[in-house]
């Protein structure tokens, strides 16, 4: 387990993140990270955006459904 100090960025509350925590996570300077609420209340830090994948079943049927209109526009 790694442990995070909070600190002072800037002048906001932050904390670094370990080169380890950023290679598991896959993030490199300037992405974004999630802090999402876990079901059984904890919480977990991801590069995982879970507003992104709600979003991807209504981008497929868009895609489905108008993939005439989409072929005309890509040429």
């Amino acid at each position: 387990m790694l442990s995070l100090k909070v600190t002072t960025v800037g002048s906001s509350p932050g904390f670094i993140l370990p080169e380890e925590a950023m290679a598991f996570l896959k993030v490199q300077k300037g992405d974004t990270l999630y802090l999402a609420e876990a079901p059984d209340g904890s919480y977990r830090l991801t590069s995982y955006n879970p507003e992104f994948e709600r979003q991807m079943p209504l981008v497929k049927e868009i895609m489905h459904e108008d993939s005439g209109v989409l072929r005309a526009l890509s040429k």
